[in-house]
């Protein structure tokens, strides 16, 4: 399901040199392959720029019940697909979503997480970012968190955004598979805690990989605006370098519960909502002053980050999400750009639970057969740092407390 990662920077360097020299000798006019994506992407964001000085928000904004009821329009379906993201009020009541908080709150403290934090397992996925860690908790089978996942609501929503894909014979749209993932929870005043922009999901093998070449085809043929980033074919196939913290599953979205309030510059996630912006990314790293050896800063293991020397343009759409209470979610596409605030300046804490959206496919039920094993023994799932914290926290989730669909998911 992963791909080993370079056993030395020196060979890292030589296969990105040859790598780059093959795909410019298959791609004669790079240069203006990627002056048409570039073209594409800065219409995007100066019409985001402009959407956010009239006051408009550029990310979309529906009801849960909406979408629930399959009233949404295709004109919502396409911006969504445009944006590669929405947010998406009221999947959760607001009192449930508060009470889970609270409940999260007396479960670390009961299990004395913070201590247990001076002990953690090194994660440099996010090392090379320049703000630093973010305030994340490796905790995954909280009884809030099981119970999200398996929400009838929660499945809905992302049954909706998986039917946005042409999911052709990649995966079943409609049967989804559950991915454990981890808290966030951050309290007013927090500095240095945030998330430079990124994307996760694949590094240097986005260039190096055959399957993720294959995944991107149109745009290193040289016509990235036959690029759909909604198009499955080859999505599940790909190999990511393995390391922790990088998810091996096929996630369509990766989103966000909010547990309390979530406002602009309090600590909240910003996103760059243009769904084919790696047309741009992967062009920008041929061109001649990239050097040979270098894929704009690219590092296998690692958060895929947007480097400002090199994709300065970009960063003029990064974009807060709108204005979320508890029990809203927010959505965002697996190739979209993604940052949270570097300080948090609001007057609530920022807690979310990440919670995406994983369709059933062999790649994903691949994985869940050790999910389901760290499920069982409270250890931490095969893709994250093994700290293990919760084997022996009294008060969390049991297979006993998984309904059928939970079970289900996660191939219990």
């Amino acid at each position: 399901m992963t791909r080993e990662c370079p056993d030395s920077a020196d060979t890292l360097r030589a296969t990105i040199r040859d790598t780059k020299q093959r795909l410019k000798r298959d791609l004669p006019d790079y240069r203006g392959a990627f002056e048409r994506a570039r073209d594409d992407i800065l219409t995007q964001v100066e019409r985001i720029r402009a959407e956010r000085a009239a006051g408009e928000h550029p990310i979309p904004r529906f009801a849960a019940d909406d979408i629930i009821a399959g009233r949404l329009s295709e004109a919502d379906r396409q911006r969504i697909r445009q944006r590669g993201a929405c947010a998406v009020a009221g999947v959760f009541p607001a009192e449930r979503a508060r009470h889970w908080n609270a409940e999260i709150g007396d479960y670390l403290e009961r299990n004395r997480f913070m201590q247990r934090l001076a002990n953690a397992a090194d994660d440099p996925y996010f090392g090379e970012l320049e703000q630093g860690k973010p305030q994340i908790y490796g905790v995954y089978w909280s009884s809030p968190q099981v119970q999200a996942r398996q929400d009838a609501r929660l499945c809905d929503v992302q049954v909706f955004l998986n039917r946005l894909w042409d999911a052709g014979e990649e995966f079943d749209p409609g049967h989804l598979a559950s991915y454990a993932d981890r808290l966030r929870r951050r309290p007013p005043g927090s500095g240095s805690l945030g998330l430079s922009p990124h994307v996760d999901g694949g590094s240097v093998e986005r260039w190096l990989d055959d399957g993720f070449r294959y995944v991107y085809r149109h745009v290193f043929r040289g016509v990235p605006e036959r690029f759909d980033p909604f198009a499955a074919l080859g999505r599940t196939q790909v190999r990511e370098i393995a390391s922790p913290a990088v998810c091996s599953m096929f996630r369509t979205f990766q989103g966000w519960t909010a547990l309390t309030p979530q406002r602009s510059g309090a600590g909240t996630l910003n996103l760059i909502p243009i769904a084919n912006v790696m047309s741009y990314l992967l062009l920008r790293a041929l061109q001649d002053d990239v050097p040979e050896d270098d894929l704009c800063g690219a590092r296998p293991g690692r958060a895929l980050s947007i480097d400002p020397h090199w994709h300065a343009p970009l960063l003029e759409a990064l974009t807060p999400i709108p204005d979320l209470e508890p029990g809203d979610t927010i959505w965002w596409h697996c190739d979209v750009v993604h940052a949270v605030d570097p300080e948090h300046d609001g007057e609530y804490d920022s807690n979310v639970m990440y919670i995406g959206a994983a369709p059933w496919c062999d790649k994903n039920a691949a994985y869940l057969p050790g999910q389901w094993q760290a499920f069982v023994e409270g250890r931490t799932p095969p893709d994250f740092a093994p700290d293990d914290f919760e084997v022996d926290f009294t008060g969390r989730a049991r297979p006993a407390d998984l309904d059928a669909l939970g079970r289900q998911q996660m191939g219990g």
